[in-house]
């Protein structure tokens, strides 16, 4: 119980520098930089469901991707062989691959050599070159093929050039402290604090904004035109066509600058886009107009004409204009795109979420609100439990939440509501380690161990249950945040930090502040008495007697959950079945009838709208679309354009837009979380105990799962990412507080080997039970504000979470431990484990 002096100095520092780096987050940013400016800004960075703003997930179309790639390799081939003088009886693309036709064998063996110079190697796989294209020979032709390696180079490029242009793009937007990161392999993130247009941010970046400038076959025929030729409808006239050569004359990669510029010379003025190219392009565009007086001459934006006027002189120094019937606005947006350069593929947004400010705001309120409660609730709870015992546990309680700030400030995390959740938990899980130190010293205070030796004792076998009730903890944890994504992974993060830190307040620190609390009052003996004895210290009930009703009674509600899976069934959120949510609030109170039949008619298929919060604010849901991602943000730009008509003072809250595919990988990966969970937690707890303990932990979480999902669809709420968290939290927790009962358990098997295995898993569920119950209120209490003031939100979260914690604590005693009753006897009975008394007892090692 000896803490040297030095490590009791690195832990103040720790506690110091901790302190400092979390204070700034009680005060505002403004006041941070009025009255504070020399001290560092360590805030931790609150997340759009705090703050406001728009979140956007684009992916890489590989598809176009891959289509331009082809078109690429066959105009290279056509280059190589015209250049060659090779004669081709055919030359075509077909799928991924270009396929060349020559006859006659001798120019075939001399193309087939000309042909695979196109190749070049993109990497390596050991002592293998990877190359980006595959060229054969299949008889009278020659395959020219782009590789599988080939494809994913050209997206990772795609993706990091993409990275960049979005950068330049945010930033002539002017957006404040943005986030734009890479996830996955083909998809980018995009988070813009306070952007409340999601229309505006989706037609900034999702646009590939490739410019190129082509001539105009004026004696094309436009219903079929020659080989070279394609048929482009105009940008802002999709009425309007003009037959474009598909020879580049010039890239738009040479242009240098781009301006709006409203012509007020013109009547009623006239809005342009002012050009100008670099000197490579200035040469090229002087050249050509020099060449072509009288032609028209075609820019291309994006596979649409943005005007073709015809080349009237030639054009020296590289300038130019492009005119339409554009707004200054639509103008601005245009030349932003052109002067941030083109994007290398186009870049689809198959996520959006937006939050309104004043939204945020409230939940900003609402978990400061709901957390201050929660912390106070347990802080009391464990005040009235341990006297002056329990100020050590509260004053642990919260140096561990400012530490959970501060590691939140060192990592850069970005605070979100669900995060919120994870640090009120934190304090209930955290201090299930002080009521297991505090009741295992009572203990041995009670066997007449003097105070040093019964704080040794205590602290010794309470550590070993902590360290296992945490490491199944943080392997829920770790898979959340792995499987997870958005808020749900920074609710991950700050259950882990919750867990870790935990390990240092409140056991290193508790544990020298009550050995100076002995040393310091020279105690001969501890007595930790609580202010509310209202559980007996002492009990002898005979749970064994009812295990069969208390396993046959789990069956039955399990049986009545599945049913409900299947009818009603889960009310599946749109993060799983996709769709589009919006949450409004009026200035007078809406009339659903009202919007009911307008929306109906917008053709979107099935909108469904509920009272939600306020009498004031109504939460909206359209079925998702048909036609992929696309088609779901051009139906959510519908319905928010038709509520305005009807109501024009609206205020969107939030909207989020979840397409088919991240839908379904949302589901999947949710799903696949829960079970990794439930299997490396079973693996675990095999490993520490044995396989009879790990059946009983997996059959009683199959259980508790199921009762929960059962929950859920009795009540119908909103099965999304938020309820995975919670299943994930629950199955956590359900798994920590088995390990308490069984560490009892595996403890009393050593101690007493005459004692048949019924009465010891008894005689252990007697000494946890204090444990149990008090565990189980305090992490209750912790978010019962939360589930009651918090908010929709939480609310799937919270909810959840006090009916698990107590569907999980009366497993362990009523379900897991007869379970594991049912098996140690049937091991004895096939293995004859006799002891010498002729009682039943476990023979294996433990």
């Amino acid at each position: 119980m000896r803490t040297p002096r030095w490590l009791v100095v690195i832990y103040t520092a720790v506690l110091i520098i901790g302190i400092l780096l979390a204070l700034p987050n009680l005060f505002s940013k403004q006041f941070m930089e009025q009255k504070l400016p020399w001290y560092p800004d360590t805030r931790v960075t609150l997340g759009l469901d705090l703050q406001g703003g728009s979140y956007l997930v684009l992916e890489v179309d590989q598809d176009a991707l891959k289509k331009e790639q082809v078109h690429n390799t066959l105009e290279n081939v056509r280059a190589k062989l015209r250049s060659n003088q090779i004669q081709t009886s055919s030359l075509r693309s077909i799928g991924d691959t270009v396929v060349v036709g020559v006859a006659d064998a001798t120019e075939r063996a001399k193309a087939l050599g000309i042909l695979k110079e196109l190749i070049s190697p993109i990497g390596s796989s050991g002592f293998a070159a990877i190359n980006d294209l595959d060229v054969t020979e299949q008889g009278e032709t020659i395959r020219v093929a782009i590789t599988q390696g080939g494809i994913d180079y050209r997206v990772r490029n795609a993706i990091e050039q993409s990275l960049e242009i979005i950068r330049r793009r945010v930033d002539e937007v002017g957006v404040a402290e943005p986030s734009i990161q890479k996830v996955g392999a083909d998809r980018i993130m995009v988070q813009l604090p306070g952007l409340q247009n999601p229309g505006q941010l989706r037609a900034l970046l999702g646009k590939t904004a490739k410019m190129t400038f082509h001539l105009v076959d004026t004696t094309a025929d436009l219903q079929n035109p020659p080989l070279g030729v394609t048929i482009m409808q105009g940008y802002d006239n999709d009425k309007k066509t003009y037959a474009v050569e598909d020879q580049v004359s010039l890239d738009g990669n040479t242009l240098t600058d781009a301006r709006a510029f409203n012509d007020l010379h013109v009547p009623g003025g006239q809005v342009k886009i002012l050009f100008k190219l670099n000197s490579e392009g200035a040469n090229i565009f002087r050249e050509i107009t020099k060449n072509n007086i009288g032609r028209p001459f075609a820019i291309v934006l994006d596979g649409k004409v943005l005007t073709a006027p015809v080349i009237q002189s030639i054009i020296p120094n590289g300038s130019g204009e492009i005119t339409g019937s554009f707004t200054m606005s639509e103008a601005t947006q245009l030349s932003a795109l052109l002067r941030a350069g083109a994007l290398p593929a186009p870049l689809t947004v198959v996520e959006e979420r937006t939050v309104g400010p004043d939204l945020g705001a409230d939940a900003i309120k609402m978990g400061l609100y709901t957390g201050i409660a929660g912390f106070l609730l347990v802080a009391v709870f464990v005040f009235l439990l341990y006297g002056v015992w329990g100020l050590i546990a509260d004053t642990a309680l919260a140096l561990h939440t400012v530490l959970t700030f501060a590691a939140l400030s060192i990592l850069g995390a970005t605070l979100t509501l669900p995060g919120i959740a994870g640090i009120i938990l934190g304090i209930g899980v955290a201090v299930d380690a002080n009521i297991l130190i505090n009741e295992r010293i009572r203990e041995e205070s009670r066997k007449g161990l003097g105070s040093l030796a019964a704080l040794d004792k205590g602290f010794n076998h309470a550590f070993a249950t902590i360290i296992d009730a945490n490491v199944t903890a943080l392997i829920a944890t770790v898979l959340l945040y792995w499987q997870g994504t958005g808020p749900v992974r920074g609710f991950a993060v700050t259950m882990f930090l919750g867990i870790v830190i935990s390990m240092f307040t409140d056991i290193t620190l508790v544990r020298i502040i009550m050995v100076w609390v002995v040393k310091r009052w020279k105690m001969s003996k501890l007595h930790i008495q609580p202010f509310l004895n209202f559980i007996p210290q002492h009990t002898n009930f005979r749970f064994m007697n009812a295990r069969f009703a208390g396993i046959g009674v789990s069956i039955l509600l399990s049986i009545a959950s599945l049913i409900l899976f299947f009818k009603p069934g889960l009310n599946y959120g749109i993060d799983f079945k996709g769709g589009i949510q919006i949450q409004i609030t009026t200035q007078e109170k809406p009339e659903l009838v009202k919007l009911r039949g307008p929306l109906n008619n917008l053709g979107v298929g099935e909108v469904a709208m509920q009272s939600i919060t306020n009498e004031n604010s109504v939460m909206i849901r359209v079925q998702r679309q048909e036609g992929g991602e696309a088609a779901q943000t051009a139906a959510a730009d519908k319905v928010r354009n038709e509520i305005q008509k009807i109501y024009p003072t609206v205020k969107f809250g939030s909207t989020d837009i979840v397409g088919p595919k991240v839908s379904g990988e949302l589901a999947r990966n949710g799903f696949i979380a829960v079970i990794l969970a439930a299997l490396a937690m079973t693996i675990y707890i095999w490993w520490r105990f044995e396989w009879f303990f790990a059946v009983g932990a997996i059959v009683t979480l199959v259980l508790d799962t199921t009762k929960m999902v059962g929950f859920f669809a009795l009540f119908q709420l909103d099965f999304n990412l938020t309820a995975i968290a919670a299943l994930l939290t629950i199955v956590g927790y359900s798994v920590n507080d088995k390990v308490v009962v069984y560490d009892r358990m595996r403890e009393n098997l050593r101690l007493y080997k005459k004692i048949s295995l019924r009465e010891i898993i008894d005689m252990s569920i007697n000494q946890v039970l204090v444990r149990c119950i008090f565990t189980s209120m305090t992490t209750v209490l912790a978010m019962l504000p939360m589930a009651i003031w918090g908010g929709s939100a939480v609310h799937n979260f919270a909810v959840p979470m006090v009916v698990g914690i107590i569907v999980a604590t009366s497993s362990s005693i009523f379900i897991a431990a007869p379970i594991l009753l049912l098996l140690g006897d049937w091991w004895n009975h096939h293995h004859k484990g006799r002891t010498h008394d002729g009682s039943n007892s476990t023979v294996v090692k433990v």
